[in-house]
């Protein structure tokens, strides 16, 4: 059964979340691990910050440009927990490997 546009993002945003603070953290990395088109990926770290998660870029000291990594700072009022206990219901509700 199809879940809707709004459950869709809600999970794609956990799960983006949950990704990056199990040390997928970047945009290459999670497109590798998801198949979402790039775009996506980027539009989701931003979006996290309407869920109240605190997500942040991190460079890469000495490195190029845009070089780095995301870390999740604060977790607002999502339990992450919850999200580990269901990423699997999560993935499969988004269609993702």
């Amino acid at each position: 059964m199809p879940i809707s546009k709004t459950k869709s993002s809600f999970y794609r945003r956990l799960y983006v979340a949950h990704l990056i603070d199990s040390g997928v953290d970047s945009v290459p990395a999670i497109t590798e691990v998801t198949g979402m088109p790039r775009r996506t990926a980027q539009d989701t770290i931003n979006a996290l910050a309407e869920l109240d998660i605190v997500c942040e870029f991190e460079p890469q000291p000495g490195a190029p440009h845009n070089i780095g990594r995301y870390v999740i700072r604060d977790w607002g009022a999502i339990n992450p927990r919850w999200i580990t206990f269901h990423i699997e219901t999560i993935r499969q509700a988004l269609g993702y490997p």
